[in-house]
């Protein structure tokens, strides 16, 4: 892959402002569709299936810090513009969410890489508004679609903080399958991950 310069987007004022648009009176909801379905690491007192229409699930988005390293990046998946996606919505209780928030951000937003969105969310209990992690297709992180030859080359090398590129990969894929999701895009890319 070929080296890019890192773009830093200062995390702090998206925080605030993601506060701010709470309004701090009421229980958070947080739209899980990747690592936060297996590695959630914040407290919450409701988990529901949920569905979010206009945005997909794209393993398109380079880790410099978290699963890969600003010389040999990783991948990890956003939510991306069109189709939908199945996943999960936490909710966080009122008087936890400055807390579990900041903690949270500390490990998704460390160069301020996604674009926090308030998405409405599909569940078996009615519709919820969430919180969700999403990635602009003219981000400087965004991959675009990558040969399979150079997806298996960051499979097989792709290391950060939090481990390997192809561990995170494979444990999203078990806990989609062990909630009953089906993402073609991800058993191809286990596939290929096993060739």
């Amino acid at each position: 892959m070929e080296h890019q310069a890192i773009m830093l987007r200062d995390p702090a004022p998206l925080l605030e402002r993601t506060l701010h648009e709470w309004g701090g009176r009421e229980p958070l909801w947080i739209f899980g569709y990747g690592s936060l379905l297996w590695r959630r690491e914040f407290e919450v007192d409701a988990e529901w299936p949920a569905q979010v229409h206009g945005w997909h699930r794209a393993f398109r988005m380079r880790s410099r810090v978290n699963r890969g390293t600003p010389v040999q990046p990783g991948l990890v998946f956003a939510l991306m513009a069109g189709g939908s996606c199945r996943g999960a919505v936490f909710r966080v209780p009122a008087q936890r969410v400055e807390v579990e928030l900041r903690r949270l951000w500390l490990r998704e937003m460390p160069t301020g890489v996604y674009d926090p969105r308030w998405l409405a969310c599909r569940t078996p209990k009615g519709p919820v508004t969430a919180l969700a992690f999403t990635l602009q297709h003219n981000s400087p992180s965004h991959t675009g679609r990558l040969a399979d030859a150079q997806m298996r080359q960051i499979l097989a090398q792709a290391q950060g903080r939090f481990g390997t590129t192809l561990d995170y990969l494979r444990e999203t894929a078990l806990e989609l399958r062990r909630r009953g999701i089906r993402d073609r895009e991800v058993e191809r890319l286990m596939r290929l991950a096993g060739d």
